[in-house]
Order: structure tokens, then C-alpha cells, then sequence
């Protein structure tokens, strides 16, 4: 073939490319399109794989923590008869986590070695609350809700008590079950929980008491 042709146009003649010009760029072309396709996989691989340990780490320590018993501190630290706020590691967290992955949480001695170890956050929407040594309440500062020294409820929206975790004594270290949800303060009551009387009953009674019984005719004189 003539390296210059005429078109059928009879305009400029355009110099075709030899073959093995042609053949050097398609494959220049073919080369450079697999090699993007290689970078691309490659970061596409580094992305995904911090992306996918954030979604799949917590699921897989959680099978490992879920029995984690951890350390609250020495019982030396829980003086008896006192409620104090206590810091716990989230087994689940990473170390990039930060501060975050700290967890307060009210620790209260009754005796000995009994002791009840309360979350932090209100029965009712989660709010966190504060214990009052002077009165002896645990307060809600969102809505209002109150709640006695071993966690039950006391006033306010919550419609039961705080939750409590599940803990136990080793040697002198208190620990905890932070692998474990909270459950509802039930344990390591010394007091008779209040009952609240309804008002019909407590008429019946009251007049109950003040009605005069009634006395015997052969009884008297």
C-alpha cells in the first residue's frame, strides 16, 4: 500500500501509520489499561481493609471480651456505706478509640464484700446521673428521675430501677463483666424496698382501725 493516499475527496493526502506502528500503540494503550486497573485494586485493597476491620472488629472481639472480667480496682479504694464513680476500658474498643472508650460507672459498697455495680445511664432515655451523698438519691439531671442508694426507683418518668452489672470479688480486686449488658439492680438490697398503698385500701384500713369493735352482751357487768 502507498504510505501516502489520496481520499476520495480528493483533499490533503494523509500518511497512514504502518502496521507495526498501529500494533505498538494498542498495545501501549492495552498495557496502560491494565496497569490502571492494577493501581486501582491496589488502593481499592488498602481502603477496604481498614473499612472492613472498623465494621467486622467489634463483631469479632465481642466473641472474645464477651466473658472479659475486668478490674474496678482494689477494695481498698470502696470505703462501706459509700457510692463512688468508677472508670472502666470498654474491652471492644480500639486503640485509636481514645477517651472514648472509657466508661464511667457507680460502684457502691454495702459491706464487706458486697458491693453493686450501677451503669451510668438513666433507666428512662439514657441520660447520665449523678449520686448525692446527702440525700442519698441517684438524679437525672434530663428529666427528673430519682432512683434510692441500691438503684431502685424512687421517683420521675423511669418505670424501673437502674441497671446494675454483673461483678465479683478476686482476691482484693473488684471486677467486673464488661463483656455483658447490665441487667436491672436487683441484688444487694439490705433495706425492705417502700410499697406504695393504693388510696382505697389505705381508707379501709385507717377506718378499720378506728371502727369500735363490737362487745359481747354476756361480757359486760
Amino acid at each position: 500500500m502507498d504510505p501516502m493516499e489520496q481520499n476520495s475527496q480528493g483533499e490533503q493526502p494523509v500518511r497512514a501509520e504502518p502496521d507495526s506502528v498501529r500494533s505498538a500503540k494498542h498495545s501501549r494503550r492495552a498495557f496502560l489499561f491494565k496497569l490502571s486497573l492494577a493501581v486501582n485494586g491496589a488502593v481499592g485493597a488498602v481502603l477496604a481493609v481498614p473499612i472492613i476491620g472498623y465494621l467486622l472488629g467489634p463483631a469479632m472481639k465481642k466473641g472474645s471480651s464477651y466473658n472479659s472480667w475486668i478490674s474496678l480496682g482494689s477494695l481498698s479504694d470502696f470505703p462501706e456505706g459509700e457510692t463512688r464513680l468508677v472508670n472502666y476500658r470498654n474491652p471492644v474498643t480500639t486503640s485509636w478509640d481514645g477517651q472514648t472508650g472509657d466508661i464511667p460507672c457507680w460502684v457502691r459498697r454495702v459491706s464487706g464484700t458486697t458491693f453493686q455495680v450501677f451503669a451510668i445511664n438513666c433507666a428512662h432515655l439514657g441520660c447520665p446521673v449523678r449520686w448525692f451523698a446527702q440525700s442519698k438519691l441517684f438524679l437525672c439531671p434530663c428529666h427528673g428521675g430519682a432512683y434510692y442508694a441500691d438503684g431502685a426507683r424512687a421517683s420521675g418518668p423511669p418505670e424501673r430501677g437502674l441497671f446494675e452489672y454483673e461483678h465479683k470479688v478476686s482476691g482484693d480486686t473488684l471486677m467486673i463483666s464488661a463483656g455483658k449488658m447490665p441487667t436491672l439492680a436487683n441484688q444487694a438490697r439490705v433495706d425492705t424496698p417502700l410499697t406504695q398503698i393504693d388510696g382505697t385500701d389505705a381508707t379501709k384500713r385507717l377506718m378499720a382501725l378506728e371502727r369500735p369493735e363490737p362487745r359481747c352482751g354476756s361480757c359486760q357487768g
